[in-house]
């Protein structure tokens, strides 16, 4: 019991200050385009995860575990490293290296468009962007990579919790496929991915609708609800700029449709204007009154 709420202590020191660091600023696991990127992300994850088995392992073994012959066997506190932990940490690296190269070439010819998000108050980037792709909407590709590598963590972290005297948990060596095939399909997706059209953005100016996003051309058309606006494309910004008609809706769905192909449906609603500080109320002022008259003396 004494060895685990060590462990558990010595995880929290690894884990919390990091994961307060990239809170405030995300940089390190943001992809090209500012969002979150899942295989960074979880890389990182797993990192943390080895090397905080290591130091645990490593100072169990000094303290109670009996010294540097310990470590020593065939059956050692670390004789499935090699044979499972370093595959199960090798398929989110592969696919993190990887992915960055294919997404950087597709954007470098033009076959794939990472707009950059618009930037929060906060300088915080939501995890919601570890499941979802460039438009926003879920991708089940990225939930189920990040949902499998979740679960198999759970694994490894309760299963070394439950006998940290064990050294790394006995764990069967085909787990390593929990995290190897769910990274090769986010790879295969990353190269599948068509260039559709993204919108990060939409404003209303007065008649005039401006949406911003990636993935635009000259022949990019506008439609409000499934209706096609007279477009006009400004390649010095990147953005469209579409006449609403007169009869439209404050809240309405714009979809972009560019070489054929549609952008994930942007829901635009206008944004409530926050109400301001009481205005002090002028208090009505007396109407000055004429001086009284002293009757003349006689």
């Amino acid at each position: 019991m004494t060895a685990a709420l060590f462990a558990l202590a010595l995880l929290a020191a690894l884990a919390v200050p990091i994961a307060l660091r990239l809170r405030r600023r995300p940089g390190f696991i943001t992809g090209r385009d500012g969002r979150l990127s899942t295989s960074t992300t979880l890389a990182l994850a797993w990192t943390v995860i080895l090397v905080w088995l290591l130091l645990t392992i490593l100072a169990y073994g000094l303290t109670a575990g009996g010294g540097v012959g310990w470590f020593t066997g065939e059956h050692g506190p670390l004789s499935s490293l090699t044979t499972v932990y370093l595959p199960l940490l090798g398929g989110p690296y592969v696919a993190l290296i990887a992915a960055k190269t294919v997404v950087g070439i597709r954007v470098e010819n033009g076959s794939m468009a990472k707009p950059a998000p618009k930037p929060t108050q906060s300088g915080r980037r939501p995890l919601r962007e570890l499941i979802a792709n460039d438009g926003g909407r879920t991708d089940l590709v990225d939930l189920q990579y990040v949902a499998l590598s979740a679960v198999t963590m759970l694994y490894v972290v309760l299963f070394f919790l439950s006998d940290v005297g064990g050294g790394l948990p006995r764990l069967p060596a085909e787990i390593w496929a929990l995290t190897g095939a769910p990274a090769g399909a986010y790879l295969v997706n990353k190269m599948a991915t068509r260039a559709n059209p993204v919108v990060t953005g939409v404003t209303v100016e007065g008649t005039a609708l401006v949406v911003e996003g990636g993935g635009f051309g000259p022949e990019a058309r506008v439609e409000v609800d499934s209706t096609v606006l007279p477009t006009t494309y400004d390649p010095a910004t990147g953005t469209l700029t579409a006449q609403l008609p007169a009869t439209a809706p404050a809240a309405f769905t714009v979809v972009v449709t560019s070489r054929g192909l549609r952008s994930d449906p942007y829901r635009h609603a206008p944004t409530a204007a926050l109400p301001g500080p009481a205005q002090p109320q002028a208090q009505p002022q007396p109407l000055p009154q004429p001086p009284d008259r002293q009757p003349a003396a006689g």
